[in-house]
């Protein structure tokens, strides 16, 4: 009887730990679609109530009518895209080439990708501001892609990396054996094996650079401008406009999630991806 219980009150501790965690995620998300559904009189009132007394869509007809904000909203979409695309386009053969040929040079590439994933992208602010400065891209979409592609690749290139490490060698010998080119047997072998893997890969790369925040406050002023930029600048005559800002991140959250939705079924094959050889 003890064996058998044992199993049991580690399996509902676990699922304890597990809802603990998945709520303090849940909540404060769930605060913010609160807020963004009171009346602008009881956003700021004291003492907060977490659920609103009433329900009333005003915020979001505020921030909706906020000059620059779809404008906002359209540029974020398209560096974020662009970024991700760029990302993939670098990371993946870059990858594929480094676990392909074990090389010092090759080791050494992806120590390098590590190494520029723990300096902190402040310190990366002001020389980036000059290179773009002095290449005429500064407040334009392309010099924001070039930032934060820059940013996303390192992190790309490991996830990547990581992937093709469980790819069977037998799969593309096979492909060779049969008459494939290295570059046919890479298209139309691994990278069909590779979906859930790129997927994962697209998914941060897309959030890393759709959340951005501090190349864009420095490197955009009025054109390029994104939407975390605008949604921090809402303001009132009484200070921060809380009503009409939650209602616009509750908005700009929603891409995210669709996103995730969308590639739910290759993330989750992505993650296991590996987990079962032979």
């Amino acid at each position: 009887m003890t064996s058998r219980a044992n199993p049991d009150v580690g399996k509902t501790v676990i699922n304890g730990l597990a809802l603990l965690l998945v709520l303090s995620y849940a909540v404060p998300y769930v605060y913010l679609v609160s807020t963004s559904l009171k009346p602008a009189a009881d956003v700021q009132q004291i003492p907060p109530s977490f659920f609103p007394d009433r329900v009333t869509l005003e915020n979001f007809e505020t921030a909706i009518g906020t000059a620059g904000l779809p404008q906002a909203f359209l540029n974020s979409a398209i560096v974020a895209v662009l970024t991700t695309v760029l990302s993939l386009l670098i990371a993946v053969p870059a990858a594929y080439v480094a676990t392909s040929y074990r090389r010092p040079l090759t080791v050494s590439f992806l120590l390098f990708a590590l190494v520029t994933r723990m300096v902190p992208p402040v310190s990366l602010g002001v020389p980036l501001f000059q290179l773009l400065k002095s290449l005429g891209l500064l407040d334009t979409t392309t010099g924001l892609v070039l930032a934060h592609t820059s940013n996303a690749v390192p992190l790309a290139l490991l996830l990547m990396a990581a992937f093709f490490e469980n790819v069977p060698k037998d799969l593309e010998e096979a492909a060779r054996i049969d008459g494939c080119s290295r570059f046919q047997a890479f298209l139309h072998i691994i990278l069909p094996v590779m979906r859930g893997g790129m997927a994962i890969t697209a998914l941060f790369s897309f959030i890393a650079s759709w959340n951005e925040f501090l190349f864009a406050l420095l490197l955009t002023s009025q054109n390029s401008k994104t939407a975390p930029i605008v949604i921090a600048e809402f303001n009132s005559v009484y200070g921060l406009a809380w009503g009409p800002m939650t209602a616009a991140a509750v908005l700009y959250s929603l891409p995210v999630i669709l996103v995730t939705l969308v590639l739910q079924k290759q993330i989750i094959g992505g993650l296991t991806f590996g987990a079962v050889k032979g």
